[in-house]
């Protein structure tokens, strides 16, 4: 088994020695030069692809022609289907969607933010915090639920 020397602790006489007899580099300017040659290889390859093979693209973007539906990404399912639930409230007025909807997150968001001062046992383990645990568990099952009514409606 060959033993590994650390160059960084050898004198500069040897380290030159090294690098003469091929067993070592230098990091600089050897190494980076190298990386930058790569870096750069890469670059030209990826824009020559670009040029040879260019993205297909879609019809141009009207802004005065929404599409039917759209729908955002699933990370944000369940704050677009709370606003669509908050939209059968417009019995209330026409302010009523928009603003309890909006404001019904933010309360969400603070509540979640006050977690941490309600619940300041000094005990950690999840066996003896069983209100924790509850609104844990509730919060994860409503926003899943929100995700995959979003999803499928």
């Amino acid at each position: 088994m060959k033993k590994e020397v650390e160059i960084k602790h050898l004198p500069m006489e040897e380290k030159k020695r090294l690098t003469r007899e091929g067993k070592m580099k230098w990091f600089f300017p050897e190494h980076v030069a190298e990386q930058i040659i790569i870096c750069l290889f890469l670059l030209v390859l990826l824009i020559t692809l670009a040029t040879i093979f260019p993205p297909h693209l879609d019809a141009k973007a009207d802004p005065f022609n929404t599409p039917e539906h759209i729908k955002p990404e699933w990370y944000f399912l369940a704050a677009y289907q709370m606003l669509k639930i908050a939209e059968k409230l417009e019995f209330l007025g026409a302010w009523a969607p928009k603003i309890l909807g909006v404001a019904s997150q933010g309360v969400i968001v603070l509540f979640l933010m006050l977690i941490p001062f309600m619940d300041n046992k000094k005990e950690r383990r999840y066996r003896s915090r069983p209100v924790a645990m509850a609104l844990g568990v509730l919060a994860i099952i409503g926003f899943v639920a929100l995700t995959v009514w979003g999803h499928y409606s």
